[in-house]
């Protein structure tokens, strides 16, 4: 026995009802379907005959949200152009192109992943209790490191001592430097404080460009007495600890891939110029996902070139830095906190608002508390006394 086609199969169900004069519901039950498809096939026979019952394309004839051709071709050739260019980026740039219709990150995405350009993969969420540190106001911090890897023609290669702003992450500091000796790196940091002012710290590794503190026996050198001199408070990451400076290491990424450190230059002047050119674009022009796609000069403010601005109050808030005594306590103004003893001779940050004093030390919040003013402490100073007779 011949086994009928689909086409056969609803075509003897439509027979069934507009030749035998069966009810839509008797047939749709004989067949297992529902009635919605039975007066569907009624239908189509209708308009088209037999051909209006074969199988058809659920796939939709206009779809409003499909991304047009055009922003298609656009989207690979900015990636074929910018090829560390991510989702996020090319559609920043789109916007920014007034390109119509606006294509979302997710557009561009599925985008790139339909023409081959990148692999589909599982987007990783951040953990709830993740948080973005970064110091409250410009000039607060400064984290400097050197980099090496810039190629010349002569066979040589040059070194740099970077550095960006902890708040903007505005880069205050890119001169190269032949060898990395300690009048370059000291030269390179006079002139920045000069271009951009002094800033409360400095944040680097151990390298002995940087100190002297490890020596035997221990010494100043020159970056040390620099900051002395300043009143800068210099900070040192702990050994084997490169996520201490993750801006700046993240800046190096940037640098790499972007400047492109991998081409060859004719000499150090040549190679300062182009890197020059390429921090100004850093700077002003180029978004930073980190800041909410805004350029790093958009929150780098100085008032004053050499004037060492304080922790500004915004909106009721101030960060101040401290460092923990060794009996675990952090006084904030005449208010004294134990945070722990494990954690004394760590920097700590406090976030103090009109009510509350939050303790930070690296990522990691220690301990919240009500804000006391004077008058309070003095009262609970004196109420203990008086128990105490």
């Amino acid at each position: 026995m011949r086994e009928m086609s689909v086409t056969e199969q609803r075509y003897k169900a439509v027979l069934a009802v507009i030749a035998d004069g069966r009810t839509v519901s008797e047939v749709a039950s004989d067949w297992g379907v529902c009635r919605q498809t039975m007066h569907r096939w009624l239908a189509r026979y209708e308009g088209d005959g037999l051909e209006g019952l074969t199988n058809r394309s659920c796939r939709p004839a206009h779809c409003p949200h499909q991304t047009p051709p055009a922003v298609e071709a656009m989207v690979l050739e900015m990636r074929r152009a910018h090829p560390y260019w991510g989702a996020r980026r090319i559609a920043y740039e789109l916007a920014r192109k007034g390109v119509e219709p606006a294509a979302s990150e997710s557009a561009v995405y599925r985008c790139l992943v339909r023409a081959a350009v990148i692999d589909p993969i599982t987007r990783r969420r951040r953990r709830e209790s993740w948080k973005r540190w970064e110091r409250g106001a410009p000039m607060e911090l400064w984290q400097l490191d050197v980099v090496h890897g810039f190629l010349l023609a002569d066979g040589t290669s040059a070194k740099a001592l970077t550095g960006i702003d902890d708040h903007s992450r505005f880069c205050v500091s890119a001169r190269l430097m032949a060898r990395e000796r300690t009048q370059a790196v000291c030269d390179s940091f006079s002139s920045a404080m000069r271009a951009y002012g002094v800033p409360v710290q400095v944040l680097t590794d151990n390298g002995k460009v940087f100190t002297g503190r490890f020596a035997q026996p221990p010494v100043e050198v020159l970056f040390d007495r620099i900051c002395r001199e300043n009143g800068i408070d210099h900070i040192l990451t702990q050994p084997r600890s490169p996520t201490t400076t993750g801006k700046i290491e993240r800046f190096h990424r940037s640098l790499r891939i972007e400047f492109n450190t991998r081409q060859v230059f004719r000499n150090l002047k040549t190679a300062q110029e182009a890197l020059d050119e390429w921090v100004t674009y850093y700077n002003t022009q180029r978004p930073h996902q980190s800041l909410g796609d805004l350029t790093p000069e958009s929150r780098f403010r100085v008032d004053q070139v050499g004037r060492r601005p304080q922790h500004p109050e915004r909106s009721g808030e101030q960060w101040v830095s401290r460092t923990v005594a060794s009996n675990g306590v952090v006084c904030v103004g005449h208010q004294h906190v134990s945070v722990g003893k494990h954690y004394g001779g760590n920097a700590c940050d406090v976030l103090v608002t009109d009510g509350l004093l939050q303790f930070w030390v690296g990522n990691e919040l220690l301990k919240t508390v009500a804000r006391t003013s004077v008058g309070e402490i003095r009262k609970k100073h004196a109420d203990r006394t008086r128990s105490r007779r």
